[in-house]
């Protein structure tokens, strides 16, 4: 078996401006656009609704700063499962990374599901062709990495400029259309209260500000090694913390939160009473972009969890094969089937719920292992130190501790099905290990 330190992609082709648009792409999707009427359900104060996205930001980012230590000693590809197996160890990693590697896999059905439910608003000829076309979008993206990862790289960073200027001229069209009041005729809806109220308006900030990590899936592939990928994630985050709040701050201007409250798209229906009726089809729209610019972000990185994998003994031998285009080209063709059959038999929605109940305590882990490993190996090489550590590091440990026992709480069932999940993995793990013997013996 390999060792962790090992490169295992044959040189360091993407740029610099991948990173950070992986990390502005991996974060910018339809979160943004469908959770502020998520969370006006709960909070409809405009003062407090934008400091939620601040004080979020805010707590991302120094989660960002303080995991950028791990990131940056980390020089593999693979994303959360390397950093995990710096950190811990074999088993955790393995747990992690197939946790990891399902989720992404959910994913990219979900969302290809999703493109093609919207795709049925605008052309209602389509409703009775969505899994078929969810299919073909899977495949579509799927093909692109059969190629080569520069052009799906040169895509995504053509794709986060594109959203980000999508969040900039919403936010600019509620600036400058009309202003909004509450009519006396309609009623305004009540603001939810109770501890699963609050549950939900968590979930939605950590949902729409996850994916700051993304750019960990390619750190043996970028040029200036894993300290520019480490720089690139901090530079990410605060571009979309500065997105997010000019737009949300928009919203609580020019449009009463109450009446955005349970709204699927809430950016879709603001714009509607600020600029024009059409305005839901243009974000339905920029939506469909969006997702499409995630399908193939999340192909270039699934693939990546399993070779890792793969590299380490954990998964198929063949899945750690890098073409000479720069893809783990067997890995991508499970990563595609897996997603035909979650499209097939839509089993990936529980997966996605229970993956994002894991990710809180992932990124506990992750935290933790800032510390782990200043005591274990105080002198490794640090091309990027977490800044205001210890201090730093133990308020991001505490906050995502509390905020993950708060999710477990009142997402008891979610809790008991991850429980299960992490006690299945150890025989699975065993039995990879006792392959693995057996074949360095013959």
């Amino acid at each position: 078996m390999k060792t962790e330190d090992t490169q295992h992609h044959p040189r360091r082709m993407l740029s610099s401006g991948f990173t950070l648009a992986v990390t502005i792409g991996g974060i910018i999707g339809l979160g943004i656009l469908r959770t502020p009427g998520e969370v006006a359900e709960v909070i409809q104060d405009p003062l407090i609704f934008v400091l939620l996205w601040v004080m979020g930001g805010l707590f991302i980012l120094l989660s960002t700063v303080v995991a950028a230590e791990l990131i940056g000693m980390t020089s593999r590809s693979g994303g959360t499962y390397v950093l995990m197996r710096r950190a811990y160890g074999p088993f955790p990693g393995f747990v992690m990374g197939w946790a990891d590697w399902l989720s992404f896999v959910g994913d990219i059905a979900l969302k290809a599901v999703v493109v093609t439910e919207f795709a049925a608003i605008l052309i209602p000829a389509t409703t009775q062709w969505q899994t078929p076309l969810a299919i073909i979008v899977s495949t579509l993206f799927a093909a692109l990495q059969l190629r080569s990862i520069a052009l799906s790289a040169k895509i995504q960073e053509i794709a986060a400029a594109i959203m980000a200027l999508i969040v900039v001229g919403f936010a600019l069209a509620l600036l400058f259309g009309g202003t909004a009041t509450s009519s006396p005729s309609v009623p305004v809806p009540l603001a939810t209260k109770g501890i699963g109220a609050w549950s939900l308006v968590i979930a939605s900030v950590i949902y729409t500000y996850d994916g700051w990590i993304f750019a960990t899936y390619f750190s043996g592939e970028i040029k200036g090694g894993s300290g520019a990928v480490a720089r690139a994630c901090i530079k990410g985050v605060v571009i979309v913390i500065l997105l997010y709040i000019f737009l949300t701050a928009a919203l609580a201007w020019k449009v009463p939160i109450s009446s955005l409250a349970g709204k699927e798209l809430a950016l879709a229906h603001a714009l509607e009473i600020i600029v024009s009726p059409l305005a839901s089809t243009v974000v339905l729209v920029a939506a469909i972009i969006i997702l499409l610019a995630h399908q193939n972000l999340l192909y270039m990185s699934t693939p990546r969890i399993l070779q890792a994998l793969a590299v380490d003994g954990l998964a198929i031998k063949r899945a750690e094969k890098i073409s000479k285009g720069g893809n783990p080209i067997f890995a991508v063709l499970l990563s595609w089937g897996l997603s035909i059959g979650l499209i097939l038999i839509g089993g990936f929605k529980f997966l996605l719920h229970l993956c994002v109940f894991f990710y809180m305590f992932l990124y506990v882990l992750l935290i933790a292992g800032i510390i782990i490993l200043r005591s274990r190996q105080p002198d490794a090489d640090r091309p990027y130190r977490a800044w205001g550590h210890p201090w730093s590091t133990y308020i991001c440990l505490i906050g995502w501790i509390v905020l993950a026992l708060f999710q477990a709480v009142t997402e008891i069932d979610t809790a008991v099905y991850a429980a299960i999940m992490v006690a299945i993995s150890w025989p699975v793990y065993m039995l990879l290990m006792r392959s693995g013997k057996k074949g360095r013996r013959i």
